[in-house]
């Protein structure tokens, strides 16, 4: 247990400079409250003892503004930043090393009783106020912009922004022994690239009809859908 609460703090000073010493994160932070709390309730749940698993889910709610269902499964070093306004639902799963920002929602979408919100693998890292929703996947060392809405399943080291999310390649994959990918801010503007192409591309065709020579060669060569995956590195 307390190897557990020694690895908790240390993720805390890993991925926020502002924590200056293990008190403070100990007695200041609500995420590592609601982390710790949720073990013991998810452990309840798990016992049988569900009304009290979901009391103490309430009571923290109410004291942080994070809500967890004791029935998520929740893996190791999971910091929450803030976490005003962040849900866990019931069936989500939250691998190791994820990082969550305030507002993020894991929900569901399904009255069906099996699995209906997200699978977040390890070393994720979801921005402010971004909404994954329904039984997906999100796959290990990706990031979610912030604001993103995430319906559609995720593929390993993606980077994922936009309403609806739109995938957009990375130029170097994060590695599992690399620092916490944190720049959930960094968001290209995916429609107004591709409308500068489209514009590019327009007037090249006029000068070829006007018989004047082609501008800028045309390089805008997405792969499959354009609106599933948008092509631009970053």
């Amino acid at each position: 247990m307390f190897d557990r609460l020694r690895e908790d703090v240390r993720c805390v000073f890993d991925r926020d400079p502002a924590a200056r010493t293990t008190f403070e994160v100990l007695t200041t932070y609500p995420g590592l409250h609601a982390v710790l709390v949720h073990r013991l309730s998810h452990g309840l749940w798990n016992s049988g003892l569900k009304w009290l698993a979901r009391f103490l889910s309430m009571l923290m709610r109410w004291l942080t503004g994070i809500e967890i269902h004791p029935g998520a499964r929740i893996g190791r070093r999971l910091f929450i930043d803030h976490g005003m306004g962040v849900v866990i639902g019931e069936t989500a799963e939250v691998g190791s090393n994820v990082t969550l920002y305030h507002g993020v929602t894991l929900g569901g979408t399904s009255l069906s009783k099996g699995k209906r919100h997200p699978t977040v693998e390890d070393r994720v890292t979801i921005g402010a106020g971004a909404k994954v929703l329904g039984n997906i996947n999100i796959g290990s060392d990706s990031r979610i912009g912030a604001n993103a809405v995430v319906v559609k399943s995720v593929p390993e080291n993606s980077v994922v922004i936009g309403v609806p999310g739109q995938i957009v390649k990375r130029t170097q994959p994060h590695l599992a022994t690399d620092a916490p990918d944190l720049n959930h801010t960094l968001m290209p503007d995916i429609i107004g690239i591709t409308l500068k192409d489209l514009l590019q591309r327009v007037e090249e065709l006029e000068g070829r009809v006007d018989g004047h020579p082609a501008g800028t060669p045309y390089v805008y060569q997405p792969s499959g859908d354009a609106w599933e995956e948008i092509e631009y590195a970053i």
